[in-house]
């Protein structure tokens, strides 16, 4: 199977200029290192209509290019059924019925951030199980046998992060982030794994998870994001942050493009012209604060 990086936008609303750096920064990435590159709709969840198409049009603005077909999550559920059915005849999973407030509300252990699963439910007795399940539907959670993992990334160096018994698929039966990404990257034959370094904390787990299926765990890069003037990370209520809105007040595509190569040490042009200039070592490690331009 071909190696390849990717970016994978969920299909919520069009872009910001931060999720459009990093389109740029992965595509450099694999394009740098010899690898295809894909594009994968992240839609199990969070998917508003028009969305998919509007963010296609406009990673072609900025000369982001694909090698292969669009593939979309909502496609892919046999792949998420067989990895839990897999895991669950290994003994690794469980059933879980605690409610959100409830495991906020729980003590946990003393290394854990809050949030962190404490492990409630995966002690339960079938009888138990059973009196739970005529109140509410269950979610499914891993049986972690670690507390932590540790990964290694190309700009963050090694990382050690919490690994608890997190949700493999939840109880309204969408499968969850952690899994589907990782069966989705092993199913692409995504080896380079390219994002904002806001996910890198979620990124043992998947690691660890990876190991449990047996497939490659993915080489990664987690780069800086784009803040706004209070070092918040960026989003749509700070103003002209998509291609429409900065078209809107008079600047193209191009523009933008070439303001994000520069904000990443590298001359303007087609992503093709500036692809001999470009060194992962070089790159920035602060977060970019996004300006306006003028007109």
């Amino acid at each position: 199977m071909t190696s390849a990086g990717r970016f994978a936008p969920s299909p919520s609303g069009e872009l910001h200029v931060g999720n459009l750096r990093t389109a740029i920064l992965a595509w450099l990435f694999a394009k740098s290192s010899g690898r295809d590159f894909l594009l994968r709709v992240e839609d199990l969840d969070r998917a508003r209509s028009g969305a998919e198409a509007e963010q296609l049009r406009d990673l072609e603005a900025i000369g982001v290019s694909w090698d292969a077909a669009v593939v979309r999550q909502t496609e892919r559920a046999a792949l998420y059924d067989a990895a839990i059915a897999r895991l669950t005849a290994d003994g690794r999973t469980y059933e879980c019925f605690c409610t959100r407030r409830e495991i906020q509300e729980a003590p946990s252990a003393p290394h854990a951030p809050q949030g962190a699963y404490p492990g409630t439910c995966r002690r339960l007795s079938i009888a138990e199980r059973e009196i739970r399940r005529a109140s509410r539907p269950a979610s499914i959670r891993l049986r972690a046998d670690v507390l932590e993992w540790a990964v290694e990334d190309q700009l963050q160096g090694n990382y050690v992060g919490v690994v608890d018994d997190f949700v493999l698929r939840r109880n309204d039966g969408v499968t969850a982030y952690n899994l589907a990404v990782v069966v989705d990257d092993a199913a692409q034959g995504i080896d380079q794994v390219v994002r904002g370094d806001d996910l890198l904390p979620s990124t043992p787990r998947q690691a660890y998870l990876a190991t449990l299926l047996g497939v490659q765990i993915p080489e990664y890069a987690h780069v800086p994001l784009v803040v706004n003037h209070d070092g918040v990370r960026l989003a749509k209520r700070d103003g002209a942050v998509t291609l429409g809105d900065l078209a809107a007040v008079g600047i193209p595509a191009e523009r933008v493009r070439h303001l994000i190569l520069e904000s990443l040490g590298l001359p303007a042009g087609t992503l093709a012209q500036v692809l001999p200039h470009f060194d992962p070592r070089k790159l920035p490690r602060d977060p970019w604060v996004w300006k306006t331009p003028r007109p």
